[in-house]
């Protein structure tokens, strides 16, 4: 039996998936991006606000699933420009400690939802 994860803190779904789903002890994250839940406009001053902002929203799912980023195994990174790498790793470091951080890839693609810059997911376990 799965259990599908929602908060209020987090953008809600626009379409036919979850904001993520818990499976046994794993949590599988649908991709994040700079969407400010409350205003639902996107955040995507500069790439590092529209960094935390992701980053953010991922944290309001986790803490919803009663996970912290201390509990990703696994992340996956989207960007739409491989030059915006330093500034997007910079703040994802800033939630990760370098010592227990999770496997991860960042791939480089020709657009994202919305045409934001970046969409993260993660997979957790408690």
């Amino acid at each position: 039996m799965k259990t599908i994860i929602f908060t209020p803190h987090a953008p809600a779904p626009i379409g036919p998936y979850s904001q993520a789903v818990i499976k046994g002890s794993m949590l599988f994250t649908s991709g994040q991006i700079a969407l400010n839940p409350k205003t639902g406009e996107l955040v995507i001053d500069d790439i590092k606000t529209e960094t935390k902002q992701v980053m953010e929203n991922l944290k309001a799912v986790l803490t919803e699933a009663k996970m912290t980023f201390e509990d990703v195994l696994k992340a996956t990174i989207f960007i739409s420009d491989m030059h915006n790498f330093g500034a997007i790793n910079e703040v994802y470091a800033s939630y990760f400690n370098e010592a227990t951080a999770p496997a991860r890839e960042t791939v480089e693609v020709a657009n994202l939802p919305k045409f934001v810059n970046v969409e993260i997911s993660v997979i957790a376990s408690l």
